[in-house]
């Protein structure tokens, strides 16, 4: 492989990354709009969403890539809250709250973006890096 070739696998890669951290941002964003819903005990109350990363290999390149392998659900107990005088409480007076702690939502975030903005920047040196060969032996 020569060595513009893996200055492209740099954007290949890093776009992978940009795409799995996108589809984790999703996620959360789903988490976190559904913190404070409520269902009735027993019913479809909203549970945590987790994505799991995977590799896979980019047979063009070599290079090993990252996907979304699962966005599975958190199993974690839900939240029994005591509130008698909500419709959908059960006959003790709890409501079913989701199993989402918007601080541990908040944090995720953070190392999603912080992650996303790591491979942007991994593009663009990867480009600049590109763009100083090609000119280098332009000359």
């Amino acid at each position: 492989m020569s060595d513009l070739d893996s200055l492209s696998a740099i954007g290949r890669t890093a776009g992978s990354a940009l795409k799995a951290q996108s589809e984790r941002l999703r996620v959360i964003s789903e988490n976190i709009a559904n913190a404070d819903t409520v269902g009735a005990p027993g019913g479809d109350t909203y549970r945590r969403k987790v994505v799991t990363f995977g590799e896979i290999l980019d047979r063009e390149t070599g290079a090993n890539m990252v996907a979304v392998k699962n966005v599975t659900q958190d199993d974690s107990p839900l939240q029994m809250q005591y509130e008698p005088s909500h419709p959908l409480s059960n006959e003790e007076g709890f409501i079913e709250r989701p199993n989402v702690e918007p601080l541990i939502e908040m944090a995720n975030m953070r190392e999603a973006a912080r992650s996303y903005e790591a491979n942007l920047n991994m593009i663009a040196t990867g480009r600049e890096m590109r763009r100083l060969t090609l000119d280098m032996l332009d000359k």
